[in-house]
């Protein structure tokens, strides 16, 4: 059996508007409506040996509409649903900070929030992701910037079945 954290290509998604619909600074599950087919895209990925990341601004943390440990019960909750359905997220990261924020702590630019490559760097600094090969998916161009800025491809999601896109995804990346 290989070594599961022998280096291999990640696939980066952004959550709200990828994973699941962006409703909106979603922090509780009760408003979480999943995307088409989420759960066969991750696995997809899963059996195409990919690491599958999830990073995400979350700016209701600063607006105070939730905390830190409600994204992380929601990350919790979602990536055990998917687990169920044979799809694992490997790793997640926030960004809780936005510059228009009302919470102590929280207020202000951050090398995570996106645009900046702070959460992709950061796991990239974590787990042994194999750069070649590796790419973004996002439904906002700040997702792409971020990537890009790694030198990361990115591939700007409009929305649907997101195993559609993501068997379009690996085609275009082997075809590189």
């Amino acid at each position: 059996m290989s070594d599961s954290r022998a280096p291999k290509p990640a696939a980066f998604l952004d959550r709200d508007g990828v994973i699941n619909h962006d409703d909106a600074y979603i922090g509780t599950r009760d408003r979480i409506r999943w995307m088409p087919n989420v759960a066969n895209a991750i696995r997809r990925l899963n059996e195409s040996g990919y690491w599958v990341f999830v990073f995400t601004n979350q700016s209701g943390v600063a607006r105070g509409l939730f905390t830190e440990d409600d994204v992380n019960d929601l990350h919790g909750w979602m990536r055990d649903g998917l687990a169920r359905d044979g799809a694992r997220i490997d790793d997640v990261r926030f960004c809780p900070y936005h510059p228009e924020g009302t919470v102590a702590g929280y207020i202000g630019e951050h090398e995570w929030r996106k645009p900046a490559p702070g959460m992709l760097r950061d796991l990239i600094q974590h787990w042994p992701v194999q750069i070649d090969g590796s790419f973004v998916i996002g439904d906002q161009p700040r997702d792409i910037e971020a990537g890009n800025a790694l030198g990361l491809p990115g591939f700007l999601f409009p929305g649907g079945d997101l195993d559609a896109f993501v068997t379009d995804v690996l085609a275009q990346i082997r075809r590189v």
